[in-house]
């Protein structure tokens, strides 16, 4: 749902996933009471404005938390083959989901010094957090994060946002949706592009200006793959812990940056003034509206039990593999970025646009469903023309070395074939 402009007309044709109708609401109204707890941290939107106050201890239990139960179901599925069919799976997915909130909730806030109370320990954290997981060195990505959150630098090339996309994923403005699509899918199974994204990681981890944040990651690593190994438990390691912190968490890392930002109008770009935040971040939510109300009743059973099935299936797996922590509500985030409410982020958000979203021209934007947000997005970066980020001041596509091993790594594939732009429309 979009809010009405304060201060000017705004022409926004490509927007077209923003709801007019709030599923979330509808799940309110049609749903029993005793469902809307578990529909509120599903979806990320509260059902009702209430003044929740989250603290960030609630995620600095939680990640450690999803990670134990996920190496203890697994450790279960090793030890009786017979139900590791099924317990190793969701105990691959309990990990990722504990990596995703170091990464995007713990790491990310400590970035911006609203975890802990002192700077110093935010960035103590920070700084294990990079070297255990592997993730850009603290200082570093904290450097790199202030400028995304510039309007005047993000989708330039100085932003994080744009050097993942085009450089590390060889995304292009102006090609056509579905040759996107073709490039995303070919990363996502890629050996040699989840190689090339290791070898980056590593880099700026373990290969960082710190020599003792090395050493640190590199000890830590070193120490479980040898106790891991003394134990008899090194293969298990590999897939409950390696596979999880390396393949899986950058297939996850994909899908979170593509349906974080998109490409607005040239003229918004080359304001860049506020209305420009608004329109390059919306929040993103999991799930879809319940079936129809004027459905025939036999249509009406048959349109729950599959949208039931959708819910606890699909949109459980988005909301603990893409969507963890307070990643749906990246706008919010964009708006508020000081904001010490984050740790409540569904209620804040909510309050925030009943409020009408002071000091920004428009109210937030909502767009539902993972796959569905980021189809909307490569519709918007394939409407850019490449002149529009080639322009002073914007973002230039480089050709450097990973864009290079990109290109060859699909020498072989067959190509799309090239026609004009999909609009998202």
């Amino acid at each position: 749902m979009i809010g009405e402009a304060k201060d000017q007309a705004v022409v926004w044709p490509r927007l077209v996933d923003v709801v007019v109708v709030d599923p979330r609401q509808d799940m309110a109204r049609r749903l029993p009471g005793f469902l809307q707890g578990f529909l509120t941290w599903l979806t990320a939107v509260p059902s009702q404005a209430v003044a929740y106050q989250w603290s960030a201890a609630r995620y600095l239990f939680a990640a450690p938390a999803w990670i134990i139960c996920g190496l203890a179901l697994g450790g279960l599925g090793f030890a009786a083959p017979t139900s590791g069919v099924v317990l190793i799976p969701l105990a691959l997915l309990f990990v990722c989901c504990g990596l995703g909130l170091f990464q995007v909730v713990i790491f990310h806030h400590c970035a911006h010094g609203t975890v802990f109370r002192t700077r110093d320990r935010n960035r103590r954290v920070g700084r294990a957090i990079s070297a255990v997981l592997l993730f850009k060195h603290f200082d570093l990505y904290q450097h790199e994060h202030m400028l995304h959150h510039s309007v005047k630098r993000l989708l330039t090339p100085e932003d994080e946002f744009a050097q993942f996309i085009f450089d590390l994923c060889g995304l292009e403005p102006g090609l056509a949706k579905g040759e996107l699509w073709r490039r995303v899918v070919i990363n996502i199974v890629s050996p040699l592009f989840h190689g090339r994204f290791l070898m980056r990681r590593l880099k700026a981890s373990l290969g960082s200006h710190d020599r003792a944040h090395n050493l640190l990651g590199i000890a830590i690593w070193l120490t479980l793959s040898l106790a891991a190994a003394r134990a008899g438990v090194f293969g298990p390691f590999l897939v409950l812990w390696v596979l999880p912190v390396t393949v899986l968490l950058q297939i996850a890392t994909i899908f979170r940056i593509l349906c974080e930002h998109r490409f607005p109008d040239a003229a918004l770009i080359d304001a860049r003034d506020k209305l420009f935040v608004c329109m390059a971040t919306t929040g993103v939510f999991p799930g879809s509206a319940p079936p129809a109300e004027d459905d025939p009743p036999e249509l009406r059973l048959a349109g729950w039990v599959a949208w039931w099935a959708e819910m606890l299936t699909l949109q459980v797996f988005v909301r603990l593999f893409v969507l963890v922590g307070d990643a749906p509500c990246h706008d919010y985030h964009h708006r508020r970025p000081a904001s010490k409410r984050w740790a409540s982020y569904a209620h804040a958000r909510q309050q925030d646009r009943l409020e009408g979203c002071r000091g920004f021209p428009v109210n937030y934007c909502d767009s539902w469903g993972l796959f569905r947000t980021i189809d909307a997005n490569l519709a918007t970066l394939a409407a850019v023309p490449k002149r529009v980020l080639q322009g002073p001041g914007q973002v230039t596509v480089h050709r450097t070395a990973e864009r290079a091993a990109h290109d060859r790594e699909e020498s072989w594939l067959p190509q799309m074939p090239q026609t004009a732009p999909a609009s998202a429309g």
